[in-house]
């Protein structure tokens, strides 16, 4: 019965979304939690053919952003991790603990010198500078995750491939990282999820006139006066796609990560 009440409350906003979506723009302040009778698109239509390409300029920063943060996050946190979990010295422990701690650290904390930083190196309002303090942040996580997986990969592999003459790039990348194929889709939903739905570092280091992300879209959607709810709930309906979308393709791996770590880790 609990489980029940606990889920219909968390289904409570996916409905007001979802039926807020679909409904006529008119209907929604009066009565937000009615069903869609009858549904319309028109709230779709108008966010997709706006005459400033809010959501089409707000999509396109956000794959950008988040598939090459995700990308670079994965392959530096796989190979950290992999050096870290292989490595007995006193150093590797003591870099691990430094690592680990910086998940403790809410990115607002160290949001003003990372911003002091990308002035210093011009990359503020940039993307290539929101990927960087993506990467910057999220790599300890990534590095628990991974390095946690290693340790399950017996370290015979790793030898037997050395015995045959292979390097330890090459051993990495053909014997270890394919076996990293759980711990990868686990990393990369969460990381994907985090990115994507990130606001405050995209607001202050892009800027609300150099680029905007599907998050700040919805922010820039919603002006003093706004009435348009329907617009507001198109974007928010759509900028849930992508996401579920990752999720979707990758859940079985995604429960294997998971179950694997808890067993194993």
């Amino acid at each position: 019965m609990a489980t029940v009440l606990v889920g219909s409350l968390f289904s409570v906003p996916l409905y007001v979304v979802l039926a807020n979506t679909f409904k006529q723009g008119s209907k929604i302040a009066p009565s937000p939690a009615s069903p869609p009778i009858p549904p319309t698109l028109d709230n779709l239509t108008s966010v997709m053919t706006r005459s400033d390409n809010l959501f089409w300029a707000s999509l396109t920063n956000s794959l950008l952003v988040t598939s090459i943060s995700v990308a670079l996050l994965t392959i530096v946190s796989a190979m950290l991790g992999h050096y870290l979990a292989r490595t007995e010295s006193r150093w590797g422990q003591v870099a691990m603990l430094v690592l680990l701690s910086g998940l403790m650290i809410p990115p607002q904390v160290i949001l003003l010198p990372i911003v002091r930083m990308l002035q210093l190196f011009d990359l503020m309002a940039t993307l290539q500078g929101l990927v960087l303090f993506n990467v910057g942040y999220y790599v300890p996580f990534g590095v628990f995750v991974f390095a946690g997986f290693v340790r399950t990969i017996p370290r015979e592999l790793e030898e037997a491939a050395a015995i045959d003459g292979a390097g330890p790039v090459r051993v990495f990348w053909r014997v270890v990282f394919p076996l990293l194929r759980p711990a990868s889709a686990s990393a990369v939903i969460f990381f994907g999820v985090w990115i994507w739905n990130d606001f405050i570092n995209p607001l202050i280091i892009l800027g609300p006139s150099q680029g905007t992300t599907v998050t700040t879209g919805i922010y820039r959607a919603v002006g003093q006066y706004q009435t348009d709810f329907g617009t507001v709930f198109g974007l928010m309906f759509l900028a849930t796609l992508p996401v579920l979308t990752l999720y979707l393709l990758l859940q079985r791996q995604f429960v294997t990560g998971l179950t694997s770590g808890a067993a194993k880790g």
